[in-house]
């Protein structure tokens, strides 16, 4: 792959981390429940799913999905009912006000926030038709396709991370006063509550 390439890889991966979706509120309500180090399983978990997302275009079976209403739609119902269900779980959720509860809800175990973080994002359908869009643009048909794949995936996946940690966690990071009290937890889960039941409609009224 060309550097000039590569950099516009760069460039339009860091853009498109950056823009808010269910990986994001995924990615602060684990860093508000579970702290900024441990939110990093989810963000893997998440990671996952992208390498997924990848291997299913480059497959070319991306295009079949995206050319099966059927296929397309069951994947965005889905993907749209796991998030609305997260919300209300998030919603309803009772504030931790004793020392146990605080600790079991830190101590989440990594592999329940990685299979989150992983389903978050492999529910998403219009993620898939994304990769077709995308990926194409730095793909060159004359050069060894898996050295170009790799360093495709390689990027987004790199820079996906940096954001998702350092950006969206550290946000996060930033409003765990309001976690010390049952008030602020209240409020803060009823706020990433509402927002993955927002995502999850929009998935699925969104063509």
């Amino acid at each position: 792959m060309q550097f000039s390439l590569w950099l516009a890889l760069l460039g339009a991966g860091t853009l498109i981390s950056f823009t808010p979706g269910a990986g994001a509120i995924n990615t602060m309500s684990n860093a508000l429940n579970s702290g900024f180090r441990r939110s990093i399983w989810g963000i893997f978990g998440q990671q996952a799913a992208l390498v997924v997302h990848i291997v299913i275009v480059a497959l070319g079976v991306g295009v079949l999905v995206a050319s099966s209403p059927i296929a397309f739609n069951v994947i965005r119902y889905a993907g749209a009912a796991y998030l609305v269900y997260l919300g209300i779980r998030q919603f309803l959720a009772k504030p931790a006000v004793d020392e146990a509860s605080v600790d079991a809800l830190r101590n989440e175990p990594a592999w329940s926030m990685f299979r989150r973080g992983m389903w978050v994002n492999l529910l998403n359908p219009k993620a898939i038709v994304f990769f077709l869009a995308f990926l194409p643009q730095f793909i060159r048909l004359d050069q060894p396709l898996l050295l170009q794949y790799l360093i495709v995936a390689a990027t987004v996946i790199v820079i996906d991370i940096l954001v998702m940690w350092f950006f969206f966690a550290g946000t996060a990071h930033s409003f765990q006063r309001f976690t010390r009290d049952a008030k602020g937890q209240r409020v803060l889960n009823r706020v990433f509550g509402v927002l993955f039941v927002l995502v999850g409609v929009l998935l699925a009224v969104i063509h």
